[in-house]
């Protein structure tokens, strides 16, 4: 059997599962939206006007001398921003597989996960329906955890396709709508809970929120106990380790809520084992009307983040260091929700931006901590 068949026996083993899954919780199945219909896609390959060094990635710290390394890790030399998917409605949660050298990513209003394969450019359909599922990542043991919102739960994905149900209710009451999700070292998996999911019947099933905060929670990797480690966030979205985990950032995008709440990145200090978190700041704001929705961090501890919804201008990445210092952007004509990092070396970025997919080689290191 050829690689692209075993892809699709697994992926069509996952996707009978799903169903049996989604069937027990005798929820609306189906797409919730249509694929894009255009008689002219989207053109594929280095964004118009690229060239070495690509304009698409701009740094605020300029080289000594005006050539070569800047202080921001965008730059690879040859390399150009390149849009390398599209057809999407709403692109989310990226996750590398290293094994397979495919990025998974959401669709989440036509109900779908899709597989980007890196070696020969296939993109294909890896699970519908897929409970309209928003972040995904990967666990030590190379098992995918996905966020979702028509589940109102956070699942794993096993090696042999079946799919267990990590958390859906809370002291009785089902979750809101999970968004996104981080797994540390010791297979704690740490996931906030907004109520974007049940607002509408677009990115989910409109229905209303049981729990009376939007937390952030963890879940006990040996007793799958779940807890609240933090309750004071308007809309908690994004969420991330640090490399050496003591710290995590999480974003939070209750500016869509209203003109007076947040739109930044807050960071605590970070007890892994414990599962407590302390000393919460702000570590980056947000140009308003912007948000970022999506972040990663690198192993020099630097945090890559999305940027969308306000100013076209700032559609794109932003790059910050472990200071809150803004180092450099890279520009996506799409609003765009959230990036991972992937390749042989972890040194191109995947960007999942509204309808497309891109990527960026840049001489960073993802940290590859899910």
């Amino acid at each position: 059997m050829d690689r692209r068949a075993f892809l699709g026996a697994v992926a069509a083993g996952a996707t009978a599962t799903a169903l049996k899954a989604a069937a027990a919780t005798e929820r609306p199945l189906g797409e919730t939206g249509v694929p894009l219909q255009g008689s002219e896609p989207l053109p594929l390959g280095p964004l118009p006007g690229g060239r070495y060094p690509d304009p698409h990635v701009e740094s605020l710290k300029k080289a000594k001398g005006g050539f070569g390394q800047t202080g921001f890790p965008g730059f690879a030399g040859t390399m150009a921003v390149e849009r390398i998917a599209t057809g999407m409605r709403w692109a989310e949660g990226p996750v590398y597989f290293p094994a397979g050298r495919y990025v998974l990513f959401s669709d989440i209003p036509n109900n779908r996960i899709m597989r980007y394969c890196e070696d020969d450019g296939h993109l294909s359909v890896f699970r519908q329906p897929s409970m309209n599922s928003n972040g995904n990542t990967i666990d030590r043991e190379g098992r995918l955890i996905t966020c979702e919102h028509g589940g109102r739960r956070v699942t794993r994905t096993e090696i042999d396709g079946s799919i267990t149900v990590i958390a859906d209710k809370y002291n009785g009451k089902k979750l809101n709508s999970p968004n996104d999700v981080a797994v540390a070292s010791d297979g704690s998996i740490w996931f906030t809970d907004p109520i974007y999911g049940i607002g509408g019947n677009y990115e989910g099933i409109k229905e209303q929120p049981e729990q009376e905060k939007h937390n952030v929670f963890r879940v006990d990797p040996k007793s799958g106990d779940i807890r609240v480690v933090v309750d004071d966030f308007v809309e908690p979205n994004g969420i991330t380790f640090s490399p050496d985990e003591k710290k995590l950032y999480v974003i939070d995008t209750g500016f869509t809520d209203g003109p007076d709440n947040p739109s930044h990145i807050r960071v605590f200090d970070v007890d892994v084992g414990a599962g407590k978190l302390s000393n919460g700041r702000v570590f980056a704001e947000m140009p308003k009307p912007s948000i970022t929705d999506g972040m990663r961090a690198d192993t020099d501890g630097n945090v890559w983040c999305s940027m969308g919804w306000g100013d076209s201008n700032e559609d794109g990445v932003r790059c910050y260091n472990s200071a809150g210092e803004l180092l450099g952007k890279i520009h996506i004509p799409e609003t765009v929700a959230n990036l991972c990092f992937g390749g042989t070396f972890r040194n191109r970025l995947y960007i999942c931006g509204s309808t497309s997919l891109y990527a960026v080689y840049t001489s960073a290191t993802g940290a590859m901590k899910p």
